[in-house]
């Protein structure tokens, strides 16, 4: 039973984006659909941020889903339905947005962060061993080596070579 339970479960997280693009919303033409499909899949939902327009059941996903099909069935081509949403939207409905000077910051942070982290170590790494460094090490006095020497259940001459 719990195997059936499991098994179900997978399939429906499996499905979940298919429930997504509505039976209303799918167009006639299945080429027309492909070209909308595979615009919104690069398409970003302004409510979740982390699913493309196609995956999310957001309304506001759906009415650019619809918008995507609208602009298709008008004739516009793939990158002119792109063009008309980044210039509504701006480049963050784009799930790849473009290398240009306002998205920098945007594609350098993972590096700067991936730097700042590694000379945090190298920092923290280094002020260790100077800390091991600047401490010397004295020899044991007398009483602490035999001391040493009882504990370890050694005679006092044992030790000596």
């Amino acid at each position: 039973m719990k195997a059936r339970l499991f098994a179900f479960f997978t399939l429906l997280a499996l499905s979940a984006p298919a429930f997504a693009v509505q039976p209303d919303e799918i167009l006639p033409d299945a080429k027309l659909e492909q070209r909308a499909r595979n615009i919104s899949a690069n398409l970003r939902c302004l409510v979740c941020q982390n699913q493309s327009i196609d995956d999310s059941d957001a309304s506001l996903a759906k009415d650019l889903r619809l918008l995507v099909r609208e602009r298709l069935k008008a004739g516009d081509s793939d990158p002119q339905v792109k063009e008309f949403l980044v210039a509504r939207y701006g480049n963050f409905i784009l799930l790849k947005p473009p290398f240009e000077w306002d998205t920098l910051l945007l594609w350098l942070s993972p590096f700067a962060i991936l730097g700042l982290g590694a000379a945090a170590v190298f920092a923290a790494r280094r002020k260790g061993q100077d800390a091991q460094g600047d401490k010397a090490v004295a020899p044991l006095s007398e009483e602490e080596s035999a001391r040493l020497k009882s504990l370890l259940g050694q005679s006092p001459d044992e030790g000596q070579a």
